[in-house]
C-alpha cells in the first residue's frame, strides 16, 4: 500500500464537475435541468430548466418556464437531473430565508 502523504489531490487533478444523465423517458412532466452542447457550437454547453414533455426519436422537448418549448437532441444531452418543483417563495418571487 501506498503512504499517505497528507497533501490532498491538486485541483487540476479532480475532475471539473461528474457529467451524469439522472433522466429517462419515464420523468416527463417531471420539472428538469438539461446540460447540453449548443447545437452550433458543441465546445459550448448551456443549461435548460423546465418540464420534460416529450421524448422521442432521440429528442427531448423541455418546456421552460415562458411556455416557450425548446428541442434538444439526446446526443447533445451531457447531463440532466429531475429537481423539486418551485416552491411557492420562489414562485411569487420571495427569495428570503425567513419571510
Amino acid at each position: 500500500m501506498g503512504q499517505d502523504t497528507g497533501n490532498p489531490t491538486p485541483p487540476s487533478a479532480r475532475p471539473a464537475a461528474l457529467l451524469v444523465i439522472r433522466i429517462s423517458p419515464a420523468d416527463i412532466g417531471q420539472r428538469v435541468t438539461v446540460r447540453h452542447r449548443i447545437f452550433d457550437e458543441p465546445e459550448h454547453l448551456t443549461d435548460l430548466l423546465g418540464y420534460l414533455r416529450r421524448w422521442s426519436d432521440g429528442v427531448l422537448v423541455v418546456e421552460h418556464e415562458s411556455g416557450e418549448h425548446r428541442e434538444v437532441r439526446e446526443a447533445d444531452v451531457v447531463a440532466a437531473k429531475v429537481i423539486p418543483p418551485k416552491s411557492a417563495r420562489t414562485i411569487h418571487g420571495d427569495r428570503r430565508a425567513n419571510p
